[in-house]
């Protein structure tokens, strides 16, 4: 039985990445204050953690905060940097009970003090589990990332430690916020929207998107596997042609 794969089930891809969208507007059907969206979004959160870890995924990547969040009222800024001190709080001791590894990604130079020492602290303490390994894109924005991995690569030049000619794919690839997982093979959005919105642009090349309609506080077991199953009806061809058919083989 091959990586990703669970007893009776069928092939589930190893990595997933989810951009978390709909909790504003959960709220105001229901006419709520969007904070009630959000704290019924960490819910929503909490839940595809453990339907991800059950379904056999290794690699969970949650786009929970963007680099262009920070233009967003200061109030809601605030009430968002408290939800994800109280999720490492509250939850950490779970997740590491439960064997899961948790990964930040993002620009770390904008957040306080006080929160970088948390994701710090949340990834030492679970660096050694080998469960699933649940990535937070938190003040993330993938042309932030591709910036920074550009500097690095243009200082090393200029100091005569790598040679222009040797960056590649490859080379730009190990100095990304996510050089140590493999790239994602499906993105999923929730709430209806069809962008990509700055997440994962290099890693998802040839990533599979899968749309849903559910906002993301109602994302649940049911919506992760539509989801899935969406992705084992597609034909990954990685730019290349499809394998022909027995009823092709032999045709003009």
């Amino acid at each position: 039985m091959s990586a990703g794969q669970r007893p009776g089930d069928a092939q589930v891809p190893s990595h997933v990445a989810v951009i978390m969208d709909g909790n504003g507007r959960w709220a105001q059907l229901r006419g709520l204050p969007r904070q009630e969206g959000h704290r019924r979004g960490l819910e929503a959160l909490r839940r595809t953690v453990k339907n991800a870890a059950d379904l056999g995924i290794e690699f969970l990547t949650l786009y929970s905060f963007s680099t262009e969040n920070w233009r967003r009222p200061a109030t809601e800024v605030s009430f968002l940097m408290g939800l994800l001190k109280r999720f490492v709080e509250k939850d950490l001791a779970e997740l590491d009970a439960s064997n899961v590894r948790v990964r930040i990604i993002g620009g770390r130079q904008d957040l306080s003090p006080d929160l970088r020492r948390l994701v710090e602290h949340a990834e030492a303490v679970t660096r050694d589990n080998t469960g699933l390994t649940l990535v937070i894109a938190f003040n993330y924005g993938s042309r932030d990332e591709i910036v920074r991995t550009a500097r690095q690569l243009a200082a090393d030049a200029a100091a005569g430690r790598i040679a222009v000619e040797s960056i590649d794919e490859a080379t730009i690839s190990a100095r990304l916020d996510t050089s140590d997982m493999p790239d994602p093979e499906l993105v999923i959005r929730t709430s209806g929207e069809t962008r990509v919105s700055n997440f994962l642009l290099w890693q998802a090349a040839y990533a599979e998107f899968v749309f849903t309609p559910v906002l993301w506080p109602d994302f649940d077991r049911a919506a992760l596997e539509e989801a899935l199953a969406e992705y084992r009806r597609r034909e990954r061809r990685f730019g290349g042609l499809s394998e022909p058919s027995d009823r092709n083989v032999g045709a003009a």
